[in-house]
This record gives structure tokens, C-alpha cells and sequence, in this order.
């Protein structure tokens, strides 16, 4: 296989593998994902043709940091809510926003956003920004997201007096996802509020 071939076949091997993994999880294949790795692979295999030989798993470095780039982002932001640091948190979740995401990435961003507003103790904004987020399921950002979702805001609900929202999100995460330790949280919350 020349150096050509080679980035196409990395290069359509990761989108199609990536969209298969998508599909499995229930999840809809964001066409700007798909869109964006055909992109990089036609610039990969250009440069492998016209210039120099591009090392394929250099190449696989680059593309997966291309188009994961909003949800590694997102981890690196939840991770800094874990360490308390609120103001670099939301730094982060700000300029994932600004990098173009498609819209279910968009959708985790202020799913996330909203729960470091929680461990903040700002719950009216966690309020607003994860009632914001989960307007529209349709997205589909996946159960373990929507259910981390439906908890939260139901946390936020009960936190600013919205009890019987509260109970209606805190259902809404057991059903979309009943193993989750977001359901087992959902549970355990319906408990204390009876």
C-alpha cells in the first residue's frame, strides 16, 4: 500500500469505526464529525502524495485530536471540577463551545457546565443551563449523558424549591438509564424526598 492509500484507509477506518461505536451507543452520527475526519484524511493523503510520507499512527494522533476535540475538552473540564477549579472549568467549557461543535457535543458541554454550576452551590444557573440543554433530547447524546443530565437538573430543581420537577427529572434519569449510578443517585434522592 503506498503512503496515499495508507492515510485514506486510516483515515476511513477511524470515521467509519468511530461511527459504528456511535451507532452501538445509541447515539445519532454527528455528519459534522464525518464531515471533518474525511476533510483531515483527504488533506492526510494530499501531503502523504505531494510532500512526504505521513506516519499513519501520526496521522491517527492528529485526526482523533481534531475531531474529539470539543469532548476532550469536556473531560479535561470535568476533571478540573473534580479538583475545584470552577473558574478554569468553565474556561474550558467556554472555548469547547467556541471550537464549533456539533450540536449533541454542543449538548454535553452544558450538561457539564451545568453540574460544575452545582458543585459551584449556584443552583438557579445549574437550573437554567441544564434545563437549556436537555430542551431537546431528540439529539440524542447518549443515555449515560442524558441520565447524568436529568439527575442533575432534578439536584437543581430540589435546590432551588422545584420539588415536583425535581421528582419528574429524577424519574426521567432512572428511566433513560436504570443501571446507571445516576439512576441509583435518582433513587436514592426520590427516598429522601418522601
Amino acid at each position: 500500500m503506498n503512503p496515499f492509500q495508507l492515510i485514506l484507509f486510516t483515515g476511513g477506518l477511524y470515521v467509519l469505526g468511530f461511527s459504528v461505536l456511535t451507532i452501538l451507543r445509541r447515539q445519532r452520527v454527528p455528519i459534522q464529525f464525518a464531515i471533518e475526519g474525511l476533510i483531515i484524511t483527504a488533506i492526510g493523503a494530499v501531503i502523504a502524495a505531494n510532500v512526504s510520507p505521513v506516519d499513519p499512527f501520526i496521522f491517527l494522533i492528529i485526526i482523533y485530536l481534531a475531531t474529539m476535540r470539543v469532548r476532550l475538552l469536556v473531560d479535561l473540564g470535568n476533571w478540573l471540577t473534580s479538583k475545584q477549579k470552577f473558574d478554569q472549568s468553565l474556561a474550558l467549557f467556554s472555548l469547547a463551545l467556541q471550537l464549533k461543535p456539533d450540536k449533541t457535543s454542543s449538548q454535553i458541554v452544558y450538561i457539564n457546565r451545568g453540574v460544575t454550576f452545582l458543585h459551584m452551590q449556584r443552583p438557579e444557573e445549574a437550573y437554567i443551563t441544564l434545563k437549556e440543554a436537555l430542551s431537546d433530547i431528540t439529539l440524542r447524546p447518549g443515555a449515560k449523558h442524558l441520565s447524568a443530565g436529568f439527575y442533575n437538573l432534578g439536584l437543581a430543581c430540589r435546590r432551588t424549591g422545584r420539588e415536583d420537577e425535581a421528582i419528574q427529572h429524577f424519574n426521567e434519569a432512572i428511566n433513560e438509564l436504570p443501571n446507571s449510578i445516576y439512576a441509583f443517585g435518582a433513587k436514592q434522592a426520590l427516598k429522601k424526598g418522601s
